[in-house]
């Protein structure tokens, strides 16, 4: 591993695509073949220390194309988390694109519903699910029932 500041950049997984590691938390960026989206595979505790590599990864681009934040590799969440992702949804959303959220784990789905924020994203089971599903305009509809 090579160190670059805080992050830690792991080789194996830049040939994969673009990755982060700050501590507790980690973001792995995917290009989806064909350029059909970007997946963004969370890991680990999102609060106020890593949410700057999220907002860097949510940036990349234009925010025309779509993007799917993978969360089942997630198991916090905090309102710096929720707040980057309801930010860069709005900027995507602007720009023509989409954000959608797939497998939430219960700890980070409950915030979600609590917060009333699960109500504004297109949230599927699992990446592969979101990246099946029809094409739609637009966040809000649930997919998952709790």
């Amino acid at each position: 591993m090579e160190k670059a500041g805080e992050r830690m950049v792991d080789e194996e997984r830049m040939e994969q695509g673009e990755g982060y590691l700050t501590g507790r938390f980690e973001v792995d960026v995917r290009s989806v073949p064909g350029g059909e989206a970007v997946v963004l595979v969370l890991a680990g505790e999102l609060d106020r220390d890593g949410v700057e590599p999220l907002r860097e990864a949510l940036e990349q681009g234009d925010g025309s194309g779509r993007f799917i934040v993978d969360c089942s590799g997630l198991g916090f969440c905090d309102s710096s988390g929720l707040n980057v992702l309801l930010r860069a949804r709005m900027r995507i959303v602007e720009a023509g694109g989409r954000l959608d959220l797939a497998g939430l784990r219960p700890p980070v789905d409950r915030m979600f519903d609590i917060t009333g924020a699960r109500g504004v994203f297109q949230v599927y089971e699992s990446t592969d699910e979101a990246l099946s599903a029809p094409g739609h305009e637009g966040g809000g509809r649930h997919v998952r029932e709790c």
